[in-house]
């Protein structure tokens, strides 16, 4: 079976690995940085070693360069383990794309043409497309949107209630986010509890520096926090989340602050960070625990809108066979989860203590033992669910 490459590409940096199919093992990963910069830098990682150095890097073409030097440096070869495709995280599908989708002009041209939607992230996307199809002509290339998994949405989850017109014309509807990973979890989930994912109601919360929510009913989205754009729903790390609109109308008013000031504070200067004074939760915590009044609020904040969120996707389930925790602080934080779930043994949703602080790499559960609802946490691994679904789409 062929290898997959894939390809997270920024406006700045392309992020790489490179999976080989027959067991899913990753044989190289990789990170092209500080693309258009005066110095650039690459890390180039394999089970024998890293190799990183400083290398000019003026465009993504030259980024692909750098990426194929390192290859041809440090191994693995592309002859012993030859492509079968290359995968490309694309953040914004808009309604048009429901899967991963094989590359051509015109999908190139749609890409571009939701630009507007995701303007920070798809051109990247679409620049790391066109890098590749030069780089590996002969190979197929492969879109995995964000967008994609949360297709089943019904229009009452993602129908905004403004004037239809107006919003139908400006493409303005919830699309929703990290798609890939709750691809990925919720099929991980089902292979951990036994059972089928068309049989499973799961509420998974992918908790990161960005973070959303997501109900999933026999492996379909019905439900997910973020909206038309990553902004809303859940605190992050420096994005509000949900916010009354009408706050933005009071500070134009009293500050005069433009419309891209305030698309500053809310994506870059709120959150944690508005809060705390810093966007990492392990900083937030820390400060807590030495009593800072607003750390501490930060964390009560953050984890009382979770809380929010579980208790409305469970009446919109009706029922719930899992909740599930993924992302770097959804897997790593103890203290988010019990926090997160505190107040829910009514519902049957608990978190066992001593099996929460445990850590461990693999998935667990820390509910306890007998529990109505399994508490699970799961890893997600976005760019091996790439690579899967980059295969399955040149196969099919």
């Amino acid at each position: 079976m062929s290898a997959v490459l894939v390809v997270n590409s920024g406006s700045s940096s392309i992020k790489y690995q490179l999976v080989e199919m027959s067991d899913e093992s990753v044989l190289a990963s990789g990170l092209i940085e500080r693309i258009g910069e005066s110095s650039g830098h690459s890390r180039h990682t394999t089970p024998s070693g890293e190799w990183e150095k400083d290398v000019p890097v003026p465009d993504h073409d030259a980024g692909f360069r750098v990426m194929i030097d390192a290859f041809e440096a440090h191994g693995p070869s592309f002859d012993e383990h030859p492509l079968g495709a290359v995968g490309h995280r694309v953040v914004h599908g808009g309604k048009r794309f429901f899967e991963a989708t094989v590359v051509d002009h015109l999908v190139e041209i749609n890409i571009e043409d939701l630009s507007d939607l995701a303007p920070l992230h798809n051109p990247a996307n679409l620049s790391g497309i066109r890098a590749a199809r030069k780089t590996f002509p002969d190979v197929p290339q492969v879109a995995v949107f964000d967008t994609a998994f949360h297709q089943t949405l019904p229009p009452a989850a993602y129908t905004y209630a403004i004037d239809k017109s107006l919003a139908d014309a400006n493409r303005v509807r919830r699309y929703g986010f990290h798609g890939t990973s709750y691809k990925y979890v919720s099929g991980a989930t089902a292979e951990y509890l036994g059972r089928p994912v068309d049989e499973l109601k799961l509420i998974v919360l992918h908790l990161g520096n960005g973070a959303s929510a997501c109900a999933i009913d026999g492996g379909r989205s019905v439900e997910t926090s973020m909206g038309m754009t990553p902004l809303e729903g859940l605190v992050m790390g420096t994005r509000s989340g949900d916010i009354d609109p009408a706050v933005l109308f009071h500070l134009h008013r009293k500050t005069d602050a433009s419309f891209s000031e305030l698309d500053g504070l809310l994506n870059k200067r709120s959150g944690l960070l508005g809060l705390a004074g810093r966007s990492d939760m392990r900083d937030v915590i820390a400060g807590a625990d030495s009593g800072e009044a607003e750390a501490q609020l930060a964390f009560d904040v953050y984890t009382h809108r979770i809380r929010g969120y579980v208790g409305e996707y469970l009446a919109q389930l009706g029922s719930v066979d899992a909740i599930v925790f993924t992302a770097g602080v959804g897997e790593n934080s103890a203290p988010v989860r019990a926090a997160a779930l505190a107040g829910l043994a009514g519902l049957g949703i608990e978190v066992d203590p001593a099996r929460n602080e445990e850590r461990s790499r693999q998935a667990r559960t820390i509910s306890p033992e007998g529990a109505r609802v399994a508490v699970l946490v799961v890893p997600t691994d976005e760019e091996l669910e790439i690579a899967r679904q980059s295969l399955a789409a040149v196969s099919a």
